[in-house]
Formats: C-alpha cells, sequence, structure tokens
C-alpha cells in the first residue's frame, strides 16, 4: 500500500498502539464541523467567521479601509468571542490535563450545547436580523474557542481542526519532490479534505434555501463525537495520558 494511502487509513482506523489512540478520526471529525460552522457563518452572517481568526483579522482591516461588505464589530465580536471560549476550553483542559479522553470529552459536552443553541436560534429566527447576527456569532464563536483550546491541549499532529495553513504547507515542504519523507501527507490531505467537504455541504445548504441545516448537521456530529469521547474517559491506556 502506498505510503500516503496508509498515512490516511491509519488517520481513519488509527493502531491500538498509536501514541494518540483513537483521537485522530475524532479528530477529524471535528474538522469537519468546522467547515460546516464556518460556512454558515460567512454566507448567513454575512462575511465574518466564527473559527478561522486569521480571516477575520484581515477582515477587520478590510472594514476599517472602507471595503463593502465587511463589518468591524462583526469580526471584532468573533475574535472577543473566540477568545472567551478558547479561555473556557484552556480551563477545562487544565482541569483535565490527566487525561486526553475526559478532556476531549468536557470540552465537547459544552462546545455541543453551544452549537445546539445557535442552531435553535437560527431556526426560531431570521439570521440577518442585527441582534440575531450577533447572537449567533457570539454563541458560534464560543464553541470555536472551545474546540481550538481542545486541540491545542491534545496536541495531535496535523489536527488542529480549525486552521489549515500550516497542514498544507506540510503537505508541499515535506513531500517527496523536494527530498522530504513525505510524512503524514495522507493524514494531512484527510484533514484538508474534510474541512473543504464540511464548507461543501455547509455552502450548499445556505445558498439553496436550507440556512439552518448546517449548524444541525453540526451538532448532531457534535452530539455523535461526545458520545465515542465519553465511551473513553475511562481508558488507561498510554494515549490517554498527558502528552
Amino acid at each position: 500500500m502506498p505510503v500516503v494511502l496508509r498515512d490516511a487509513w491509519t488517520t481513519v482506523v488509527p493502531d491500538k498502539q498509536d501514541r494518540h489512540g483513537p483521537l485522530p478520526p475524532l479528530m477529524l471529525a471535528l474538522t469537519l464541523v468546522t467547515g460546516l460552522v464556518d460556512a454558515f457563518s460567512y454566507l448567513a452572517l454575512g462575511h465574518v467567521f466564527v473559527a478561522n481568526m486569521t480571516g477575520n483579522v484581515v477582515f477587520s482591516g478590510f472594514a476599517v479601509a472602507g471595503a463593502a461588505g465587511f463589518s468591524l464589530i462583526a469580526s471584532l465580536a468573533a475574535l472577543g468571542a473566540f477568545a472567551a471560549g478558547a479561555l473556557f476550553g484552556g480551563r477545562i483542559a487544565h482541569r483535565a490535563r490527566s487525561h486526553r479522553g475526559r478532556l476531549l470529552h468536557r470540552a465537547l459536552v459544552l462546545e455541543t450545547v453551544l452549537v445546539a443553541a445557535a442552531y435553535v436560534v437560527a431556526r426560531a429566527a431570521d439570521p440577518s436580523h442585527s441582534g440575531v447576527r450577533y447572537a449567533l456569532i457570539v454563541l458560534l464563536g464560543l464553541a470555536m474557542g472551545v474546540q481550538n483550546a481542545a486541540a491545542r491541549a491534545l496536541a495531535v499532529p496535523d489536527l488542529t481542526t480549525t486552521v489549515l495553513t500550516l497542514t498544507v504547507t506540510g503537505i508541499a515542504a515535506d513531500s517527496r519532490l523536494v527530498g522530504g519523507a513525505g510524512s503524514r501527507a495522507g493524514r494531512r490531505a484527510l484533514s484538508v479534505g474534510a474541512m473543504l467537504l464540511g464548507a461543501l455541504i455547509g455552502a450548499s445548504a445556505v445558498l439553496h434555501g436550507h440556512r439552518s441545516l448546517p449548524l444541525l448537521l453540526a451538532a448532531l456530529l457534535l452530539a455523535a463525537v461526545t458520545a465515542a469521547a465519553f465511551a473513553l474517559t475511562r481508558s488507561d491506556r498510554a494515549w490517554a495520558q498527558p502528552q
């Protein structure tokens, strides 16, 4: 089996002796969630990301320069909510740092509640209304901040769940074409593909009139990952120990 395919396979179906155990496929699912949620936020809430903070910093610059379609307040609200979510996620990570399974589960419980609440709001009210828009930005920004803090604490290589810049860089910079080992190319490609798929599904739903559907799908996927993480909370295998 080619190295890339083998690496992709072991990401989806990890070996029991792998240092990160069953975490990689769960992190891959969270990357899909990011694509769904950011598709909704950008297309339904007006040129703002709730997971990609680099984009919001750039959008803030656009807004200050007077570019049409960008809101400084919306970008700053997303940045503030994400930072607050990361604070909550960091607190969870420190309290549960002795067991990675418990850390992930506790963070996911909070994230699932926040995304489910956002779905209820988006379903019940028009996201284009100012108050509803900012409520959704805050709820989703908090959720993505929690997710990002948990992913940072878990430190599964190439599966940050929200940022792909270094992932894409690694695919190219470590490739055999430049004399590299080509290591983890399969995992990195899966990470890119998961976010692309989430964005594709989310955008298709929003553009074809099912505006709140990406949030429903994200909440259901999060609930499934949360249930899977709960099953891991009592594991005593080596992967559960902190990095």
